[in-house]
């Protein structure tokens, strides 16, 4: 059964969901996108989605022609038309169709779609025992190239790193900032534990201000446990308790070995599984609902979001 996408106002069947080869979302990786999820039919954090999103956008002058309520529309809709209260979604914008220069202003109209479906990056085991990653030669990008707080199309930066990841036999990667301190993972934020305080790397170090990262913290400061954003090197990985990865897909996962060397004790310990624990009980709350008790989850509604 094919899906249904929300794309340019319409609701079309997935092999009715075309776009231009002139689009510059296409040809140059032109625009932004953002990656939710819902659960339990809610979608966690939406707004604060839509808000990066949107911010995501303004830094390069690309202008979404929906308001973000009318955004949130678009994404509770999509969910309905395709009966689902637990998927993943993927919300973009292009800069849309233009002719093979570069210059955005030859781009009069965005593009928009949203995609609903579902997406698993890690079996489920690797929750429970944690993965073996390595730090790879290629740097995350410098903060005035393209700055990775806009989450924009152009993913060859993140690809390149996977590719290296891949090349040394593992799922993931680690990347360092253009200074040698460590930034994030090729999809994912990254943490580590040492002597039972929570660190991640600041916003400046070459990172995304990821949803999930800041709600981690959120949830570690309701705990009592110290939270601080610093630099800090792959010396203070090797050496850390517990290291661990935050993402919209990845959720929370642990991460056991770094380039050969075993982290803490070479399994996931008691804070890691306190926070995913909270994480996933937030998931049950948080956010819109997708089906109103009326809805009855039978049936589309039909919400204004052209």
């Amino acid at each position: 059964m094919d899906l249904i996408i929300y794309l340019n106002g319409r609701f079309v069947s997935e092999k009715e969901a075309v776009i231009s080869v002139f689009d510059h979302g296409l040809l140059y990786g032109d625009g932004v996108f953002e990656g939710i999820r819902a659960y339990h039919n809610r979608v966690f954090r939406l707004r604060e989605h839509l808000q990066r999103l949107y911010e995501s956008a303004k830094s390069i002058m690309l202008e979404i022609p929906l308001s973000p309520e009318k955004m949130e529309g678009v994404v509770l809709e999509t969910l309905r038309r395709n009966h689902l209260r637990d998927a993943y979604i993927r919300l973009v914008v292009t800069r849309g169709r233009g002719d093979l220069g570069l210059d955005p202003r030859k781009c009069p109209e965005p593009t928009v779609f949203c995609i609903t479906s579902s997406i698993q990056l890690y079996p489920e085991e690797l929750y429970a025992k944690g993965l073996e990653v390595v730090t790879v030669p290629t740097p995350r990008n410098y903060n005035e190239a393209v700055n990775p707080r806009i989450k924009s199309l152009n993913y060859l930066n993140n690809i390149m790193a996977k590719i290296e990841a891949n090349l040394a036999g593992t799922m993931e990667a680690i990347m360092l900032n253009p200074q040698g301190y460590v930034a994030e993972a090729t999809g994912d934020n990254i943490f580590m534990i040492k002597d039972e305080v929570l660190i991640t790397p600041p916003k400046y170090a070459n990172i995304l201000d990821g949803i999930t990262r800041n709600t981690v913290m959120e949830l570690a400061r309701r705990r009592g446990i110290e939270v601080r954003e610093e630099l800090f090197t792959r010396h203070d990985l090797y050496i850390a308790d517990q290291v661990f990865l935050t993402g919209t897909a990845a959720e929370l996962i642990p991460v056991i070995k770094i380039d050969g060397r075993i982290i803490g004790s070479g399994k996931p310990e008691r804070i890691f599984f306190e926070l995913l624990e909270d994480f996933r009980e937030l998931t049950r709350t948080d956010g819109p609902l997708i089906f109103t008790e009326e809805d009855s989850g039978e049936k589309a509604g039909e919400a204004d979001v052209k």
